[in-house]
């Protein structure tokens, strides 16, 4: 638990923790377990935690006035998920995150957050870097999903995220593409012969 966090935490500041601020950092966690589709959150309640995925997986989805579900991200073990509009303005969650297989977490709690990034300075930049990196990345992905075509968007969905190929249903990654279950099959078939 403790060496995937603070490997985390390294990888996205650019240098080692001082083992002093991963234990206050690690005090600030709760440990928590979902069960396969339990929900982590629920579209129109409060999101009171941002989650660390220890084990198993899990997708955050909207739903539309359709009663349609579209996928917005995937969790695996190391990444972090929230509903960061529920979570930073205390208003209810706009988005549902799922359990795809029985998930252990490390939750932090806005209160713990706060306090988190007052007194640890590198849990501060962390979080900073977090929120960061997790904005951009949404930028780009909503520009490609507006200018590219459904193959160059799963082209570059499987070369960034391999291992989401192997545990995120197909039609979940359709939705997360922003095309149907039976135009990824087509575009897989296409791949497959193109070689």
């Amino acid at each position: 638990m403790t060496a995937s966090l603070r490997a985390n935490i390294e990888r996205t500041v650019g240098k080692t923790p001082k083992p002093e601020d991963i234990a206050a950092f690690l005090a600030l966690l709760q440990e928590k377990a979902f069960e396969k589709k339990e929900y982590l959150v629920a579209e129109g309640m409060s999101s009171k935690y941002i989650y660390f995925i220890l084990e198993g997986s899990c997708y955050s989805y909207i739903t539309d006035s359709t009663g349609e579900t579209h996928a917005v991200q995937f969790a695996l073990e190391n990444y972090w998920i929230s509903d960061l509009y529920g979570f930073f303005s205390d208003r209810k969650a706009v988005y549902t995150i799922e359990a795809l297989e029985p998930v252990r977490v490390l939750a932090l709690s806005k209160e713990h957050f706060q306090k988190a990034c007052d007194e640890i300075p590198v849990i501060d930049r962390f979080m900073r870097l977090l929120i960061q990196n997790a904005y951009v990345s949404l930028q780009y992905r909503l520009a490609k999903t507006n200018s590219e075509d459904a193959e160059h968007r799963y082209r570059e969905f499987s070369t960034l995220h391999p291992d989401f190929l192997q545990r995120i249903p197909q039609y979940l990654i359709a939705s997360y593409l922003g095309i149907k279950p039976q135009s990824l099959s087509r575009v897989r078939q296409a791949i497959l012969h193109k070689g």
